[in-house]
Order: C-alpha cells, then structure tokens, then sequence
C-alpha cells in the first residue's frame, strides 16, 4: 500500500477550489460543481469533499471544526528564505488569512501560516535549500 493523497472535507466547494488554484497554484483536475475535487500540487494528489456528498455516500453525520482550527496542517515547501516571506505575502494578497508571519524559528527553518476559507492551517517553509526527498 502507498500512499496516493489526502484531501479535506469542504463547506463551499467552490471558494475552496479557487482557494487552492488562485492562491497556492495547485492544478484542477475536473469541474469545481462536482462532489469529489482532484487536485494536484507538485505531483501528489489532493482532493477537496464536499461534505454533504459525503455524508449522504456513508449515510453518517460528522463533527466538523469551525473557524480557525488546528486540526491538521498542509505543509508547503520553498526552496529559499526569500521564497518564505513572498509566498506569503502573495497569498495574503490574494485572500489567504495570515496566523503567523515569516520568522526564522530557532531550530533553522524560516515558516510561515496561513489559513485557507474555512480555517484549514497551511504552512510555507523552507530550509534556505532545494528540497530534499527521503528518495535523493
């Protein structure tokens, strides 16, 4: 087994479709009307749920955080501490909510966060060097 994605469940499908596209850049891989949206950043899949779709496809209700939550993090990586404090500063000024401006945190790493439409945490950081997979 290998792991294929993640996704999130959405409220508004359509704000965070354009979120993600607008904003972060990633690639769509179908209409934002439909229940399932596949995306793709980088290559790794990311698929955004439409809640009610999937409530009414397991016949269950869930909880849902609201507002500004931390409940999960999306992780983005840049190659530069530059690249840190402009990627910011590019999604703020498209819409994204700022939770916490560039800093350069004591163990090395520059980071930043924002929050997505409904809440969800994104971080941009980097190690002031080209990523590096476990694979290389």
């Amino acid at each position: 087994m290998r792991l294929d994605g993640f996704g999130l469940f959405v409220n508004d499908m359509a704000i965070m479709v354009r979120f993600y596209k607008e904003v972060l850049g990633f690639e769509i891989k179908e209409a934002e009307d439909t229940v399932n949206v596949y995306l793709i950043k980088d290559g790794t899949l990311f698929m955004l749920y439409g809640r009610k779709d999937f409530e009414k496809m397991t016949d269950k209700k869930y909880e849902y955080c609201k507002g500004l939550n931390g409940h999960s993090e999306l992780a983005l990586y840049v190659d530069t501490f530059n690249e840190v404090d402009e990627a910011f500063r590019r999604a703020i000024s498209k819409g994204a909510m700022p939770v916490l401006c560039p800093v350069t945190e004591p163990w090395g790493q520059r980071t930043c966060y924002i929050a997505d439409p409904e809440g969800n945490l994104i971080e941009i950081g980097s190690w002031n060097k080209p990523f590096e997979s476990k694979d290389n």
